[in-house]
């Protein structure tokens, strides 16, 4: 047997404020989940992205602590073209999300932008420039 990659963990200080950021990205997120301290929705693909506050991760870890200094984990979400990333940073950093890094044209030929989510984590979102 071979294991293979299933699901990709969130660890949340707040899980509604999380559920709301990654809602304004597409994600079909149930929209009773916030009463729920775990989360799950599966993307195109059949890959998993899961949410767990801090106090479940405490719960079955209790020596657990969040990371310092840095992000750990990125995700990253690909637009229709360039003018949808300079769009989507629009939106979310007009709905006060932390922009990380503006929208700039890559010498990887992607339209790419950073945006913080409300933890900290960065999530990229990029387009080819084609």
């Amino acid at each position: 047997m071979t294991p293979r990659m299933d699901a990709i963990g969130l660890i949340t200080a707040d899980l509604a404020a999380s559920l709301t950021f990654y809602r304004r990205l597409g994600l079909g997120i149930p929209a009773d989940a916030e009463s729920s301290p775990h989360v799950e929705v599966t993307l195109p693909g059949g890959q998993r992205l899961l949410w767990d506050t801090e106090d479940v991760v405490r719960s079955y870890d209790p020596a657990w602590t969040a990371p310092r200094g840095g992000e750990r984990l990125g995700l990253a979400f690909r637009c229709d073209g360039p003018a949808e990333v300079d769009a989507v940073y629009r939106d979310l950093t007009g709905a006060g999300y932390r922009g990380h890094l503006e929208p700039w044209d890559a010498v990887w030929g992607q339209r790419y932008a950073m945006v913080l989510d409300p933890d900290g984590c960065a999530v990229s979102l990029f387009a080819d420039r084609g």
